[in-house]
């Protein structure tokens, strides 16, 4: 069923990159995801979630950049629901060094 993610595929505690095979391009509403890889499409809703993707590679972990971001707890489920879908579409890759 689309939406329920599996708890063990993507924990925010754990770091995450975007893929080097996704291009951003920045529209006003977000952004447009392309991967090259498996050629899908996706939208980035937010330009707070465009921000949160671009940096997560910078972070120990997703609560790290939720945190850094200053993202509202709040919005908080919302942004690491978005990223489990990411990351399930190898949108996004777990980083593992």
């Amino acid at each position: 069923m689309r939406g329920l993610l599996n708890p063990t595929a993507f924990d925010p505690a754990r770091a995450y990159r975007l893929h080097p095979r996704v291009a951003l391009r920045p529209e006003p509403f977000g952004a447009l995801a392309y991967h090259y890889g498996n050629r899908k499409l996706n939208f980035l809703r937010s330009p707070d979630l465009l921000a949160l993707v671009r940096e997560l590679g910078e972070h120990p972990s997703v609560d790290a950049a939720l945190e850094a971001q200053g993202v509202d707890a709040r919005r908080r489920p919302a942004f690491i629901s978005a990223l489990g879908r990411l990351a399930e579409s190898d949108f996004l890759e777990e980083v593992t060094e």
